[in-house]
């Protein structure tokens, strides 16, 4: 068995649409990155690389890499699935915390689950939850959102 963390932050901004964990959230603000700038994948992706001793996000998908350019993450994140088969690894466990004051995600857990069970996690093995940074912070600010993961492999 193996263990990984992963994290992710991006900031806020206008004129994108607003993608956690492969699901569309209406917010009048969408999250700034190379990608489609999922934090909630990003941070899943990072916990899978890192449990596999593999480097990072950024090693795998270069932000200079224009074939990352919008990309959908769950399509990252089969990606980075299917190297933890290749290496003779499954995902046993995910663990993820996204951090945002709004919008409220509650409603939208479920529907993240599923989405992200398409990049070959089970949904039974996907747990997620949302919190606030309490008004502190870029988060608190509005101007960002947060996720955090834990990845194990067996």
């Amino acid at each position: 068995m193996r263990i990984g963390i992963g994290y992710d932050s991006h900031k806020l901004v206008e004129g994108r649409r607003l993608i956690l964990g492969g699901v569309e959230i209406p917010f009048e603000k969408g999250l700034l990155g190379h990608s489609d700038g999922d934090v909630l994948c990003h941070a899943i992706i990072d916990a899978v690389i890192g449990a596999l001793g593999m480097g990072d996000i950024g090693k795998h998908f270069p932000d200079t890499d224009d074939r990352w350019k919008d990309a959908s993450s769950i399509m990252l994140l089969q990606h980075i699935v299917e190297l933890a088969r290749t290496n003779g690894f499954e995902v046993a466990w995910i663990d993820t915390i996204v951090i945002t004051e709004d919008p409220k995600l509650l409603r939208y857990v479920d529907s993240m689950k599923r989405a992200l069970s398409q990049a070959g996690i089970p949904v039974s093995v996907i747990n997620i939850k949302a919190k606030t940074n309490e008004g502190m912070g870029f988060i608190g600010r509005g101007e960002g959102m947060a996720a955090q993961a834990v990845c194990l492999l067996k």
